[in-house]
């Protein structure tokens, strides 16, 4: 890990997140690169934070993540709640528009890995169709044996380092994308690696978001769960109460103390 976020981190429920706004998580990424450092740009929603909770492994991923930003407007009322101030929350659906910006001005080259066979190309397509000068080196699904030591994970790294890019984004939904990235960071060439969870299908066109009165107005949860129930609602409908309730939980014992 990398001394390279100055910002405060606070402590929901175990996991150490930063007070950062999305355009000093754009600043660290781009001195990362210029500064030939590596570093993990992490994010957490509810599904992340309950997770942390549960599984050790994740939370320690998460820890030791050079930037762990605030992905879900929960997250963020729940800091609140227990007196904490985060100063905004962004999912990667809604600021891939800026960083890929900053990379077709610099020539930052990235690799797109993750969704089923298809869909992380047309993620693709579509980057350089609105960004023409997008230095995207490659792409690959992530239907492979992800296992350590198998050979299908073995040359997906071979590939990866062999494109030398500067930004490696990982979509194959959480926890999985955070067990790989965990498991195999050490052998993974670039400076800048972030799971992106459900990106790529944004991207493609092949999931919808909802509008953003929704989206900006704690909402997201409640769009996703019309446009996608199959996948979304037995999620939520475990994890908005459990979060709620670990945190309400935590604030007892704060004002206890």
């Amino acid at each position: 890990m990398n001394d390279i976020s100055n910002t405060k981190k606070v402590d929901i429920l175990g996991v150490k997140v930063d007070r950062i706004r999305l355009d000093e998580v754009i600043f660290i990424i781009q001195e990362a690169i210029q500064q030939k450092k590596r570093i993990l740009v992490s994010n957490v929603n509810i599904q992340a934070i309950n997770l942390a909770c549960e599984q050790e492994w994740f939370r320690q991923f998460l820890n030791s993540s050079d930037v762990v930003y605030c992905d879900g407007m929960g997250v963020l009322l729940g800091a609140r709640l227990l007196g904490y101030d985060i100063p905004e929350r962004f999912t990667p659906a809604d600021w891939v528009w800026t960083l890929v910006r900053l990379c077709s001005a610099q020539r930052y080259s990235i690799f797109l890995l993750g969704n089923p066979p298809g869909i992380v190309d047309a993620a693709a397509d579509m980057l350089k169709e609105e960004f023409p000068e997008l230095h995207i080196v490659g792409t690959h699904h992530g239907y492979f044996d992800k296992s350590k030591n198998s050979l299908e994970n073995q040359f997906v790294i071979d590939l990866i380092n062999s494109k030398n890019p500067d930004i490696l984004f990982v979509g194959f939904g959480m926890p999985i994308q955070e067990k790989w990235l965990s498991e195999n960071w050490s052998q993974i060439q670039v400076n800048v690696a972030m799971p992106c969870g459900a990106l790529f299908e944004y991207l493609s066109g092949n999931l919808k978001r909802g509008p953003r009165w929704m989206t900006d107005n704690y909402l997201e949860w409640l769009a996703r769960v019309v446009i996608s129930p199959a996948r979304y609602f037995k999620r939520y409908l475990r994890d908005i109460p459990l979060f709620t309730y670990r945190i309400i939980k935590r604030r007892i014992s704060q004002v206890a103390k």
